[in-house]
């Protein structure tokens, strides 16, 4: 207890996992060309849509604690007491990593990569938590690593002293074995475009299907396997077919493992600066020879013709807002101030034609009322 907060294992080491699995995914990120600063962004959205998923799924998974005859609702929310199916934080967190990279102009499938050995590792960190709630362990072993449960933990009947398998002992270590192979083989294949990704759920799956297997927990069975043995299988057939896809892919002519979306990278950025830069210039440069004689000397209405083209020029350089056109004094004689103008739309080449054409009739106006 900290005050008057408890101190849960279980969720301590779900946290402990995720910033483990940030800092990995930093530096992989970084490496791959990947802004910086963007994986923490990315990280919030992933963690609160895969936390969601993940319950989502173990409740609809295993409704009878929630929904059956004894069932309580209020457990629905009691994280921490256990109960995070990883099928539903992968969904999720996968729908957050997307919603987080769109938002910033990025693909997907180089951070998925990046992301990949670190996932690995914080499900091992995460299994720690099942120890210390002595959860989803398996059936009875007489192996001398059998673990001892206590007496109000105990399920399937059976008596005070049984030893059982350590499941989430051996998927801590499957998945930290899992991470040093995948790294192994993504550094001596060029693993990219998503292979590390798929490889990670092939890696996962494999090792899931044999554990699950001996867990002795509530769950729903179908055809006499255990659900998520199902699921397991399917994702790594689905894994194994997407991994095969993107290595065709990847191994085509030409294929580049881009970091950002189409017209989302730096230079992308840079080029619209400079168009912008080069039709602010062209204009104050027409503007400039309109309002002088062959002689150089300025004809008739320049001034508040100039004034006019600069305000139509500031629109252009900046079409966030307004600019108000300045007063001109010229011969002891006052002129009205121009009226603002305004553009939302500037940045497209016949945006800046159009204020050039406002310009010139500003000055023409102004011409004429001279006259008279």
């Amino acid at each position: 207890m900290i005050g008057p907060l408890p101190l849960r294992a279980y969720a301590i080491a779900i946290l402990i996992g995720i910033v483990v699995a940030w800092w990995i995914l930093e530096r992989r990120y970084r490496a791959k060309g990947g802004p910086a600063d963007v994986s923490l962004d990315v990280a919030v959205w992933m963690v609160i849509f895969g936390i969601v998923g993940a319950r989502l799924y173990h409740v609809i998974t295993t409704p009878d604690p929630y929904f059956g005859e004894n069932g309580d609702l209020s457990k629905i929310i009691r994280v921490w007491e256990g109960g995070l199916g990883i099928w539903g934080a992968v969904a999720l967190g996968a729908v957050g990593a997307y919603i987080g990279l769109k938002r910033r102009g990025l693909r997907m499938a180089p951070f998925a990569d990046a992301l990949a050995p670190g996932l690995l590792i914080a499900q091992a960190i995460g299994r720690l938590g099942n120890y210390f709630n002595q959860e989803l362990y398996g059936r009875p072993t007489d192996l001398p690593w059998g673990l001892e449960i206590d007496r109000q933990n105990i399920v399937g009947g059976y008596h005070e002293g049984t030893l059982f398998h350590p499941t989430f002992l051996y998927e801590l270590i499957w998945c930290l074995i899992g991470a040093v192979v995948l790294v192994a083989l993504e550094r001596k294949f060029k693993f990219r475009g998503g292979q590390s990704f798929w490889m990670y759920v092939m890696i996962y799956t494999a090792g899931r299907t044999w554990i699950e297997n001996l867990r002795i927990d509530e769950a729903q069975v179908f055809f006499g396997l255990r659900l998520n043995v199902w699921t397991s299988l399917f994702m790594f057939l689905v894994a194994t077919a997407l991994f095969l896809w993107r290595t065709k892919v990847v191994r085509s002519e030409g294929y580049e493992d881009e970091i950002y979306l189409e017209g989302h990278g730096p230079e992308d950025f840079e080029n619209r600066d400079e168009l912008a830069t080069s039709k602010s210039a062209s204009l104050k440069d027409k503007t400039k020879s309109e309002t002088a004689t062959p002689d150089g000397k300025e004809v008739d209405g320049a001034p508040a013709k100039r004034a006019a083209a600069s305000t139509a020029t500031a629109v252009a350089d900046d079409p966030s807002g307004a600019e108000s056109v300045p007063e001109d004094d010229s011969e002891g004689e006052s002129t009205s101030s121009a009226k603002a103008v305004t553009s939302t739309e500037a940045e497209e080449a016949d945006a800046a034609t159009q204020q050039a054409a406002e310009a010139e009739d500003a000055a023409e106006a102004t011409d004429e009322s001279d006259t008279k």
